[in-house]
């Protein structure tokens, strides 16, 4: 009885807690924000100054005094503390009425290649946040279901969940997990390339943010139409220490992100390669799902149906797939089929 009447007051949350994004979804609105995971604090006093896309346009422009960081790495929490503020800021956004105690349930995606020690912590950061309960569920389940895929039927669907720090690949069938495969590289991995690119071949320094830019304008996976398209890099010349600008074209930044794009591939057939061939031939006749951030590199759905000669898709507004699976489960709780995805002993204790 309790717990219904906080929940007249409170409302269900599913939060994709991602490495470079954080969506919120509430129950019976969708999904109400989106917003980087990034956290300004003041070194000093170590308090938080500004969350998501205010702290993320301070990134690479702050004094010695205040950080901006990013309190998930790789899909996992790095920083406790911070991460657990984040989350409170966005329970309370959404519960903006004044002197409300929000304590609503939440539902959170977690890579499907994490450990206990990392799911308590996503688990108790929820909880000391203002959960009055809080379930995980593995962000390719959670992708698959908001891509539309038939997660319960008794047939394989393939879903790519390539984020910031992670790229979860799986199979699915019957409500379960039947293969997967976690890598700790996505989109971030491919910015580092091109950071590392502008230092070797120009001696330019280029930014965190710089170099996400570049990748979103002329990124590309594999050869096209768009190989004529140039963008200017501007940073840090590292032998006189002045600002420099240089050109490059979309074939360069290709050949730059190639080591991560491959590595993507690879981990989708390795996937490909570990399922039972009844489910092998279901995927051929449905394809397989890109979703996430880095199924919007350009090219990229054409290179992974070129290295495994299967139809592939990019899932409807893949950035929101896991966020809206959250929704649809949170929807559904108690239905013993929807109760199936969600990982296994995960209620967390209140806290006193």
């Amino acid at each position: 009885m309790f717990d219904r009447l906080l929940g007249l007051f409170s409302r269900d949350i599913g939060i994709d807690l991602g490495t470079a994004n954080t969506l919120v979804h509430v129950k019976d609105r969708g999904i109400v924000m989106s917003e980087p995971s990034v956290v300004a604090i003041d070194t000093k006093t170590k308090r938080v100054l500004a969350i998501g896309a205010e702290a993320k346009r301070m990134v690479g422009r702050t004094p010695a005094s205040i950080q901006a960081v990013r309190p998930l790495r790789d899909g996992v929490i790095s920083d406790f503390d911070v991460t657990e503020q984040m989350i409170k800021y966005f329970v309370d956004k959404v519960h903006d009425r004044v002197g409300l105690i929000a304590r609503p349930r939440m539902l959170l995606g977690i890579p499907s290649g994490v450990t206990e020690v990392e799911k308590r912590a996503v688990r108790d950061a929820a909880v000391n946040a203002g959960a009055r309960w809080a379930r995980l569920i593995e962000e390719p389940m959670a992708a698959a279901i908001g891509a539309g895929l038939p997660v319960s039927e008794a047939s394989g669907s393939l879903v790519a969940d390539i984020g910031g720090g992670t790229t979860e690949v799986a199979v699915i069938s019957l409500g379960g997990i039947v293969v997967s495969r976690s890598i700790r590289m996505g989109g971030d991995e491919m910015d580092q390339d091109i950071v590392a690119f502008a230092r070797r071949e120009y001696n330019l320094f280029l930014g965190e943010r710089t170099s996400e830019d570049i990748k979103i304008a002329i990124g590309s996976a594999s050869p096209g139409e768009w190989d004529s398209q140039r963008v200017t890099l501007r940073g840090r010349d590292l032998l006189t220490g002045l600002p420099r600008s240089v050109e490059v074209g979309a074939e360069q930044i290709r050949d730059a992100i190639e080591p991560t794009v491959q590595q993507i591939v690879d981990t989708i057939k390795d996937t490909i390669e570990e399922t039972p061939p009844e489910l092998v031939a279901d995927i051929m006749d449905q394809g397989i799902v890109l979703a996430g951030g880095g199924a919007l590199l350009v090219g990229l759905d054409r290179r992974v149906a070129e290295a495994t000669q299967m139809p592939v898709h990019i899932a409807d507004d893949p950035l929101t797939c896991v966020a809206r699976g959250t929704g649809l489960v949170l929807e559904e709780l108690g239905n013993p089929q929807m109760d199936r995805v969600l990982v296994a002993d995960t209620y967390a204790r209140p806290p006193r």
